[in-house]
C-alpha cells in the first residue's frame, strides 16, 4: 500500500459557496501527461504502464512542494506528517485486484464511480469527458467527468452550466 491507513487522498471543493453547501468530491485525474511529475526536482512522482500517477515516493521526495503548485487540479496535497506529497493513487492495491477505489466502493450517491466507458454507458446518463483547458493548456486525463455536452471542459470559464446535475435521470 502506497499510502497512510486511515489518511484521506480526495478532498471537496465548495460548488457555490454564496449560495450553496454543496460539493463535489476531487480526486487525482491522473494525467496523460502529468504535470506534478513534470515538475518534481528529485524525480519522485511516477506514472504506472496503466497510467496510474503515483504519490511522492518517500526515499526521493523533498518536500519542495511544487507538484502541489503545478497541479492545475489542485490534488497533491504536501503531509508535514510524513514530509511527502501525497494524493489518490487510485488505490492501485484493489485495482490491480480487480475492485473498485474505496472511494467508490463506499460513495452512497455513486458520485464517484468506477468502471470502463461501454459499462457508464450502459447504466449511466450522460457524457463522459477528459479533455480539460486552462487557458491555453490542454489536459487529457484517465479519469472521466460526466458532463451534459461533450467537452472539452473550460477550466477557466467561469461557467458550470455543464455538469450533469441528474447523473441517473431520477429527477424527470
Amino acid at each position: 500500500m502506497r499510502h497512510a491507513p486511515g489518511q484521506s487522498l480526495i478532498h471537496l471543493e465548495r460548488i457555490d459557496r454564496a449560495v450553496s453547501t454543496q460539493t463535489a468530491p476531487m480526486v487525482c485525474m491522473h494525467c496523460e501527461d502529468p504535470t506534478c511529475a513534470q515538475v518534481c526536482p528529485a524525480d519522485a512522482i511516477k506514472q504506472t504502464e496503466e497510467g496510474i500517477v503515483q504519490s511522492a515516493l518517500k526515499p526521493r521526495c523533498i518536500g519542495c512542494s511544487n507538484c502541489v503548485i503545478a497541479c492545475p487540479f489542485g490534488v497533491p496535497k504536501y503531509v508535514a506528517e510524513f514530509d511527502q506529497m501525497m494524493k489518490c493513487d487510485m488505490c492501485t492495491d484493489r485495482t490491480s485486484e480487480g475492485y473498485a477505489p474505496m472511494c467508490a466502493s463506499v460513495c452512497p450517491s455513486e458520485a464517484l464511480w468506477y468502471g470502463t466507458p461501454e459499462e457508464f454507458h450502459a447504466t449511466r446518463t450522460g457524457s463522459i469527458v477528459d479533455n480539460w483547458l486552462f487557458g491555453r493548456q490542454a489536459v487529457h486525463t484517465k479519469v472521466f467527468t460526466v458532463v451534459d455536452d461533450l467537452g472539452p471542459i473550460d477550466a477557466l470559464d467561469g461557467t458550470t452550466g455543464t455538469w450533469l446535475d441528474d447523473p441517473f435521470g431520477l429527477e424527470g
